[in-house]
């Protein structure tokens, strides 16, 4: 089973494509290549696979085996992948998720792609769609209380394909993530676990963001989760519609057009190597 190893501002992925090559018991794969033990080591299996309604579709495995609806991140290394491993010649295609088709835009230079925008629609802030369960009187979760740890933080919900919520803080690099973003990523409030956003304001143009993924742990880039911090850091007033979100792993660029409701995220992605899995270390990770 060939692969590859990308990574997107140290948002590292195994990605494997099932478009000349087929794979069973993907859970267990995924557990497999992530572990950073006996396996390839990532923050989880990507698949890219064939699509009856877009040009290619992308499953997203978490390292724990459970299947995730989207990742920003990965969808951007999908695109670099598919056009770098020569499966489309196109620069502006589509790909499905389960978490809607989304359109992805390639700057190429010399062959070369050195950007790439991926357009992910709309933010779905109804809160019976995000879910969560509290929610303010216009149906929405915008900037409301929920204790984690002994400690209240205001969170304003928002689902990109899959659930988020954004709360901020005022110094993400000496904030406990891993104690509140795993606190609240299980809060009786989110039905199905979230992805934990939190952001410091550092100007209208510019935000600081620390994540923790459900099912994952804290990463050190997530592309969705740049986009809810920027909308709940505009929804409350605290940011502009076009900002760059600094990261641990790097940096993001996020537009909200909220003429057309579109959210546009712009960044790199980087092939670290290449590679063939061992039929015999699956087996010996499975059985030990």
């Amino acid at each position: 089973m060939r692969f590859t190893k990308m990574q997107a501002l140290g948002n590292d992925y195994v990605y494997i494509e099932l478009l000349t090559q087929k794979m069973d018991n993907h859970s267990d794969w995924a557990r497999f290549v992530s572990n950073r033990h006996f396996g390839v080591g990532s923050d989880g299996m990507i698949l890219i696979c064939p699509s009856d309604k877009a040009d290619f579709r992308m499953r997203v495995f978490n390292p724990d085996g459970s299947e995730a609806e989207m990742c920003g991140n990965a969808i951007r290394s999908t695109a670099k992948f598919v056009y770098g491993k020569g499966f489309t010649s196109k620069t502006n295609f589509k790909i499905e998720t389960l978490g809607g088709i989304k359109e992805l835009f390639l700057d190429v230079k010399d062959g070369e792609v050195t950007n790439i925008t991926a357009a992910l629609g709309a933010p779905v802030l109804e809160a019976e769609l995000v879910p969560v369960l509290i929610k303010n009187s216009d149906g929405i979760c915008l900037d409301l209380p929920v204790q984690a740890e002994g400690r209240e933080f205001k969170l304003t919900a928002v689902s990109m394909g899959n659930p988020h919520c954004v709360t901020f803080v005022d110094d993400v690099f000496s904030f406990d993530v891993p104690r509140f973003g795993r606190a609240i990523e299980h809060s009786h409030v989110f039905p199905q676990k979230a992805n934990v956003e939190f952001a410091q304001v550092i100007d209208r143009k510019n935000l600081r963001l620390r994540t923790w993924e459900r099912n994952c742990g804290e990463t050190l880039a997530c592309g969705t989760g740049c986009c809810v911090s920027t909308v709940g850091g505009f929804l409350t007033g605290r940011c502009d519609n076009a900002v760059t979100v600094h990261q641990l792993g790097g940096d993001i660029e996020i537009f909200w057009d909220t003429d057309k409701n579109c959210l546009y995220m712009t960044g790199v992605s980087n092939f670290v190597f290449d590679g063939e899995l061992d039929d015999k270390a699956f087996s010996v990770f499975l059985n030990k």
